[in-house]
């Protein structure tokens, strides 16, 4: 059984013992985390798309930050260059348990 969940504007499609990285969480590691399905599916295929069909427990694994991306702004003939790094700081989840 798998599930679309949606967490920090995204949505990620997991089943049982997936791990998968989110938008940051205010939750320790350790703790449970309960997401919100927005449709559940058998193996066959065949599901309901109802957000009150069903939910995914998780557990926290880690917090950690993703890779670094470049942002380059540039103007040209103007000797207008900015580039500025970020990093996102994210969640680390395992899935416990679809219902």
């Amino acid at each position: 059984m798998f599930a679309v969940v949606e967490t920090g504007g995204k949505q990620y499609k997991v089943k049982e013992q997936d791990v998968i990285k989110v938008e940051l969480l205010k939750a320790g590691i350790g703790e449970k985390v309960l997401l919100k399905s927005l449709a559940t599916f058998n193996n066959d295929g065949s599901g309901s798309f109802s957000a009150s069909s069903g939910s995914v427990s998780a557990e926290v694994v880690a917090h950690c930050r993703s890779d670094k991306i470049i942002v380059f702004k540039k103007r040209r003939r103007k000797n207008y260059r900015r580039k500025n790094g970020h990093r996102q700081n994210m969640t680390v989840l395992r899935v416990v348990e679809v219902r």
